[in-house]
């Protein structure tokens, strides 16, 4: 699986990382760099960020590694959604797109990719790296367990009303997502 972040939208969707972006433009950067690297670490999946060079970038496309990371800079006079866009039309249906802009998400679906917004993507990596993090057990009960007794405790999760199937389209965003 390939995610494609739109580097900037996540920075400015992010209310910790739009913070450390007051400092400067290069902290944030690498605040958003160093989150996803250790995303990355532990799930291993391929990630590409693309950061906007179009104003005052170079002339040419650059791209970099970081952490095991592709960090790509648009040329000047390209936004970093038609590279992102590019992406998705070469890479297809095994893609996951990380952006909150509308144009961006809605043309990854219509390519068969996956879209997912900013601050959905942000909160699966503090989720991921909290518990990667060594706990004392003193939390309370592991999240499993919460839902069980959640349940018993508002009598199951029997719903009322025709069943709704997804159709195949969505059950692939959602094996796609499980696997986040």
């Amino acid at each position: 699986m390939h995610i494609i972040i739109d580097g900037y939208n996540l920075i400015r969707q992010s209310e910790s990382l739009r913070h450390v972006e007051k400092q400067s433009l290069e902290a944030g950067r690498q605040a958003l760099l160093q989150a996803v690297s250790l995303y990355r670490q532990q799930k291993g999946h391929r990630i590409s960020v693309v950061f906007d060079g179009w104003e005052s970038g170079s002339p040419f496309e650059e791209r970099d590694r970081q952490g095991g990371i592709t960090v790509i800079y648009s040329r000047r006079g390209e936004k970093a959604d038609e590279v992102i866009k590019r992406m998705v039309l070469q890479k297809g249906e095994e893609t996951i797109v990380v952006t909150s802009d509308r144009d961006v998400a809605g043309f990854a679906l219509r390519r068969g990719a996956t879209a997912l917004s900013s601050l959905d993507f942000e909160a699966v990596i503090s989720r991921t790296t909290v518990s990667a993090a060594p706990s004392s057990g003193a939390d309370g009960p592991p999240p499993e367990k919460a839902e069980e007794e959640d349940s018993r405790k508002y009598g199951g999760t029997r719903k009322k009303g025709p069943a709704h199937r997804l159709s195949r389209r969505e059950k692939a965003a959602m094996a796609r997502f499980k696997k986040l």
